[in-house]
């Protein structure tokens, strides 16, 4: 009897088990996933940018909101925010809001002037990243960066001394800063090695974006006898000028600035600086992505792929102006005998190598007063750019205190 039932109890628990384990190897539907499950969250930034211009500005702000838009496209885990036309005084009041309404994670500001709000917003809010635009100050929480475009003045103003019928040479300057000095001097010194009788005649605007402004620069610039143009101004207004000029008969070659600007002035535009923004833009926010941000100075050039020479991403040098420039020849020292064009595509060449072989900032050069300021090869340091308060000899003007 006891058998029996013991027979029956064992039969009774192996249907049980075949019954619980049919049923656990089910499948589940999403529905009835246990509630403990979770699912991984990507990671995600949100990045903000403050700029000094507005985004049709079609220089410097254009070609930072450029690459924004781009890095959007490129990484599903970014989103970003921008503030255009922010005051330098108003920076402050704007990162607030980036920082305490949109939530960013890494406030990008994007002017020179921007500094001093940027150090202090970064020590106000320790747990966001900011990266500034031109300037020298950093904190822990706060980087510096810059795609430098010097090289590319150089270049155009290797054409400019090439192509001027009167040796005078115009450049209509944003805001005395060492940038923008920087630059000037970088154009002249391209002229003077082509064209030593040639001067560059400055007029200052004391401001970043005002095509009015530009537009009278300009025109002042040409009735005084200047028949080739650089700038540095975030509008078109130069370039507007030089073709009006052009196509009533007086050639103005004019240098494009931080944007392509082939297409606003066919007839004018030799040449110009392109900025790319999106390849130093990357770096950091691939680096912030994947914990490895760090707050360095970022000095980008041409071998970085920062600065381009071009009046358009793929036109170097207008093809109007090829032909003259390759038949203005110069000895170089090494070279020898050369044309400027040949010139200006080796020199180009030499300062995108890894090394940088060659570099305008080569002594001997000496300021308007005659002083030496590099001796006989030696390159400027990445301290004597960052801070030049002083014009190279060939330059007519003085910088405002």
């Amino acid at each position: 009897m006891l058998k029996s039932k013991a027979k029956v109890l064992l039969v009774a628990l192996v249907l049980f088990m075949l019954i619980f384990t049919t049923v656990s190897c089910k499948p589940q539907k999403p529905s009835e996933q246990p509630a403990t499950t979770t699912q991984t969250q990507e990671k995600t930034i949100k990045a903000g940018f403050i700029y000094v211009g507005p985004t049709g500005d079609y220089g410097w702000t254009a070609a930072h909101d450029a690459a924004r838009k781009q890095l959007e496209q490129k990484f599903p885990w970014l989103k970003t925010v921008y503030i255009e036309s922010v005051p330098e005084t108003d920076c402050g009041r704007y990162i607030d809001r980036l920082v305490n309404e949109e939530k960013c994670d890494i406030i990008f500001t994007t002017s020179f002037g921007y500094m001093d709000a940027t150090v202090e917003a970064a020590k106000k809010y320790p747990n966001v990243i900011f990266e500034h635009c031109s300037g020298y100050k950093r904190e822990k929480n706060s980087g510096t960066y810059f795609g430098e475009l010097y090289q590319a003045y150089y270049l155009t103003g290797l054409m400019a001394g090439a192509l001027t019928k009167t040796n005078k040479l115009g450049y209509v300057a944003a805001q005395p800063t060492p940038e923008v000095v920087r630059h000037i001097n970088a154009f002249a010194l391209g002229v003077k090695e082509v064209n030593p009788r040639a001067k560059v005649y400055v007029k200052w605007l004391f401001t970043w974006y005002d095509p009015a402004k530009a537009k009278e620069a300009a025109e002042s610039l040409i009735s005084e006898g200047v028949d080739a143009l650089a700038y540095t101004e975030d509008s078109t207004a130069v370039v507007d000028v030089g073709e009006e000029h052009t196509k009533k008969g007086q050639q103005i070659y004019t240098f494009s600035h931080y944007s392509p600007m082939l297409k606003y002035g066919p007839d004018t535009v030799v040449s110009g600086q392109l900025a790319d923004w999106e390849p130093l833009y990357e770096d950091i926010i691939r680096r912030l992505y994947t914990n490895t941000w760090t707050n360095q100075d970022y000095w980008w050039l041409m071998k970085e792929g920062a600065c381009i020479l071009g009046a358009d991403f793929d036109t170097p040098i207008n093809p109007k102006f090829v032909d003259a420039l390759k038949a203005k020849t110069v000895t170089d020292p090494i070279l020898g005998k050369i044309s400027v064009y040949d010139l200006v595509m080796k020199r180009k060449e030499q300062m995108s190598e890894p090394t940088v072989l060659f570099d305008p900032f080569t002594g001997p050069i000496k300021d308007q007063k005659g002083t030496l300021r590099l001796k006989p090869g030696e390159r400027a340091s990445h301290d004597i750019l960052w801070s030049v308060d002083w014009f190279v000899d060939n330059v007519v003007g003085e910088i405002p205190k």
